[in-house]
């Protein structure tokens, strides 16, 4: 996980739990960025981080950058086969009802384990 000065120690502690409980809910794998993209377009730089990952085709990539009010989603080509489009969008809504109000760690908290429970395999 990549987290910029956004989150505190306990933030990271905390996120740290929920994506390991993602992990062994889906068996896919979670990373969080949470930071500035750069000049970057933030999806560009969220399918850049996401391919950098140690396997992007079982990985799903968050990216919040608050200084553009910008969240990105980015989900492998294994993860697609269970995480619609649809589930994703509802955990992104989740997600940014707390971003709005400037808590990006409760956000994640909420839309870590929604994108878990509907990548599951049956």
């Amino acid at each position: 996980m990549a987290a910029g000065e956004l989150l505190s120690d306990a933030d990271r502690i905390t996120l740290d739990r929920v994506i390991r409980r993602a992990e062994q809910a889906s068996r896919f794998e979670f990373s969080v960025y949470a930071g500035p993209a750069g000049e970057d377009d933030t999806r560009s730089f969220a399918e850049r981080l996401h391919a950098s990952l140690v396997a992007p085709a079982r990985s799903v990539l968050i990216l919040v950058d608050p200084g553009r009010r910008a969240t990105e989603v980015v989900t492998g080509e294994d993860v697609r086969r269970y995480l619609t489009n649809s589930e994703v969008e509802l955990a992104l809504l989740a997600m940014q009802d707390e971003f709005a109000e400037g808590r990006i760690c409760a956000g994640l908290v909420r839309g870590i384990p929604l994108l878990a429970e509907h990548a599951r395999r049956s």
